[in-house]
């Protein structure tokens, strides 16, 4: 199902849909805080958003697996392009929702409708991968992937600073909304801009592309030990990524951290999805053709220019704010900048060393996060997303290691394992309630701790199958 590359200038089209899954995902904590605040939520009910937000991803695709094993490939009957604008209009709907919902000061409402945006996700996230994929050739697959995974990353970046510029506008002393029309307005844009979308892919040229690979009647993909280390290491992965965000708000408005509401702590937020950014953008180096020294210099220089993008962003909307001063909350980041740098020279690229090391680093620095105060304690935290930010691609080439027919069938059963980041963060929330906020960081501790061994684990059972388990990794989730 390989097209030509001269219609790679409709790569574009698709790429677009990867900046809206890093858009919304971010958005949801700014969400959190200003939901806890009007309906009075504990720690756990905040974070039925994350669980509402994944859980669309699991079950939109436990119903699309057993859609197609019953009545056969959906996909493969309407085509890649038009599950694509199907999943488009599916989010536009679930954006609309908001409207009544915030009529309404509805919470479970409010739930519902994000739920409808994620299932919508889950569609086109099925749908985009393999199509960009298919946009080319199978050896230069993995880069254009890399690619649609670096502006994922912009989009996590820059969405908390949007939506909460759009629903607190001028407020800066309290993030309690009287009521919650301020949340209309940018979801309202948000399903124009889904809808804008479905038809710049209806009218686009983008091929109809299918997939004529037949299912297999069993679930022989699970048979294999990496397959099932795997799922349970996507599922903390995910799991991990958004806790440690989504119940940063709290965290930093407690005393003995920053003492600030959730509106005034949203930079914050910016930063955590920045590392995520500025690792993923640093991985994607080895997906080009690079001399062995210019790649050495460019794993120095990336990470730097990914921190100033973040840095540049929130300075121009600080500026609108008239204070170009608060920058200055995120300078103080630059060591654990410099720390990922020495992270990945020390990996060299290879994703078995790479869990190892980066879990590792992950599980000193919750353990230092909660030993510390304030700022510290904040970056800390945040700093976790520089070392799940190339996690993704690492545990699915690691579990898809020598599978053949099975690599299809495993690789829909990991995607579902995104059910982490719908169990992982109310767990935290709950442990928060009986604890307090900053001991409740043992859970994305832990979580590195598997990540870890995983790490340590699979690449010895994948020694024991006689396959090369240490081969660059070139993508980003």
């Amino acid at each position: 199902m390989t097209i030509s590359e001269k219609k790679s200038s409709s790569l574009w089209v698709l790429y677009s849909i990867f900046f809206f899954w890093g858009f919304v995902a971010a958005s949801n904590t700014v969400l959190i805080g200003t939901f806890k605040a009007h309906f009075q939520l504990t720690q756990f009910q905040s974070q039925l958003i994350d669980m509402a937000f994944y859980a669309a991803y699991f079950s939109g695709s436990l119903i699309y697996f057993f859609y197609s094993r019953l009545k056969g490939d959906l996909l493969n009957k309407i085509g890649y392009k038009t599950g694509l604008v199907s999943g488009l209009v599916v989010s536009a709907i679930g954006s609309l929702g908001f409207v009544p919902a915030a009529s309404m000061q509805s919470f479970p409402m409010m739930l519902c409708s994000l739920f409808i945006v994620a299932i919508g996700f889950t569609l086109q996230q099925i749908v985009v991968n393999p199509y960009v994929m298919a946009m080319g050739s199978a050896e230069t697959g993995a880069h254009r992937v890399t690619l649609g995974g670096s502006i994922n990353s912009f989009g996590t970046t820059i969405g908390p600073l949007l939506i909460s510029y759009a629903i607190f506008g001028g407020i800066s002393n309290t993030n309690t909304l009287s009521d919650l029309s301020s949340v209309k307005l940018p979801y309202i844009i948000l399903a124009v801009a889904f809808i804008l979308a479905a038809l710049l892919v209806g009218l686009s040229k983008l091929p109809a592309v299918t997939n004529t690979e037949k299912m297999e009647d069993n679930l022989g993909a699970f048979s294999f030990k990496q397959v099932r280390l795997g799922m349970l290491a996507i599922f903390v992965y995910v799991g991990v990524e958004v806790t440690i965000q989504s119940n940063m708000p709290a965290l930093l408005e407690t005393p003995d951290m920053l003492g600030l509401p959730a509106n005034q702590t949203v930079h914050f937020i910016s930063l955590y999805w920045g590392s995520l950014m500025i690792g993923r953008w640093t991985g994607a180096i080895s997906a080009f053709n690079l001399k062995a020294s210019t790649k050495k210099i460019f794993t120095a220089i990336i990470p730097l220019l990914a921190y100033a993008v973040i840095l540049l962003v929130n300075y121009i909307k600080f500026s609108a704010l008239g204070v170009p001063e608060k920058i200055n909350d995120l300078l103080y980041y630059f060591p654990c900048i410099v720390l990922v740098i020495a992270g990945f020279y020390l990996a060299q690229e290879k994703p078995a060393r790479t869990m190892l090391l980066f879990g590792s680093l992950g599980t000193l620095l919750m353990i230092a996060g909660m030993l510390s105060k304030g700022y510290i304690a904040a970056y800390l935290f945040i700093s976790g997303g520089l070392f799940c930010s190339v996690m993704w691609p690492c545990i699915f080439s690691l579990a898809l290691a020598g599978l053949g027919k099975y690599t299809n069938q495993a690789s829909s059963l990991l995607v579902m394992m995104i059910l982490g980041g719908a169990l992982i963060p109310p767990l935290q929330g709950l442990l928060s309630d009986k604890t307090g906020i900053h001991f409740s960081y043992i859970v994305p501790l832990l979580g590195f701790v598997y990540l870890a061994y995983f790490g340590w684990k699979v690449k010895a059972v994948l020694k024991q199958q006689g396959l090369n388990f240490d081969e660059p990794i070139s993508a980003g989730h």
